[in-house]
């Protein structure tokens, strides 16, 4: 054999032992935006309703980067049309996606302002913000409020809404090299707020009086996770995934309102395995 022939040989099997990073597709049920299920909009004409209703998430391959577009019940909309958060086309939504892809370890602790913790199992090792804010101002919040974590929140190079969908295009390389179809994923989402709570990271509060822009329905003792839709069950959009995902959001508020410290836990967020399914 010559030694092109050798060589061409060495790279062919090298490219079939690559782990190959198929495509993650999931699906979420209609109606479902209301969190641990007593959730309710604010009461301002921009949040219209669906908004925060996501229906599927998708992550595929392209060339050495991901893309990632989630897609809601009702049309993304600029309302505000704010050049300060970055003119990608979109004011009101904020989704974090978090990523298992090491099983050996990982974090726990959402980040600041959502209130809740994922599984020692379920730890993430990446996650990504798909927001509507600018780059300079998604990595002050990140290095102010996420310092201990910074290393693995990912800010997309780009991120565009159009029509139901926001994209969202990360390189490859940022996410590590594990194959997506072993991947676990959630994406919890959240709303905008351009003037968070000094310790939340640019997320909005669900309180318990809804108002022009609150939404209602929570506990203003910070005993309750902040998430207004989720990836629930095995994802593949089925009615009973809307009871995993009240179930899951549930909050651990003491008979005085508060925080029950005997708990010593906030609400328990699951991963999803699209590829163990």
């Amino acid at each position: 054999m010559s030694n092109n022939k050798r060589i061409v040989g060495i790279i062919i099997a090298c490219m079939l032992s690559m782990p190959v990073m198929a495509d993650v597709t999931v699906s979420d049920p209609k109606g479902d935006d209301n969190g641990h299920g007593a959730v309710v909009y604010p009461t301002g004409k921009e949040y219209k309703r669906g908004s925060f209703d996501l229906t599927g998430l998708k992550i595929q391959e392209s060339g050495s980067d991901v893309i990632i577009t989630a897609t809601f019940a009702s049309k993304v909309l600029d309302p505000w049309k704010s050049k300060e958060w970055g003119g990608n086309g979109f004011s009101l939504q904020f989704v974090q996606l978090y990523i298992n892809s090491d099983p050996s370890g990982g974090h726990e602790k959402t980040l600041p302002g959502i209130n809740g913790v994922f599984g020692k199992e379920d730890a993430w090792d990446k996650v990504v913000l798909l927001s509507p804010q600018g780059r300079s101002r998604l990595k002050s919040e990140v290095n102010t409020k996420a310092t201990s974590v910074k290393a693995d929140v990912i800010i997309p190079r780009t991120t565009k809404a159009r029509g139901k969908t926001i994209r969202a295009v990360v390189s490859k390389e940022d996410l590590g090299p594990t194959p997506m179809a072993q991947w676990g994923i959630q994406a919890l989402v959240q709303s905008n707020e351009g003037y968070p709570a000094p310790e939340d990271l640019l997320t909005r509060k669900v309180n318990e009086m809804q108002g022009e822009h609150r939404f209602g329905g929570g506990n203003d003792w910070e005993c309750d996770a902040h998430v207004i839709d989720m990836i629930a069950g095995k994802g593949t959009g089925d009615a009973t995934e809307v009871a995993s995902q009240h179930a899951a959001l549930k909050d651990f508020c003491g008979p005085d309102g508060m925080r029950d410290k005997s708990e010593g836990k906030r609400s328990v967020l699951p991963m999803v395995y699209p590829g163990k399914q």
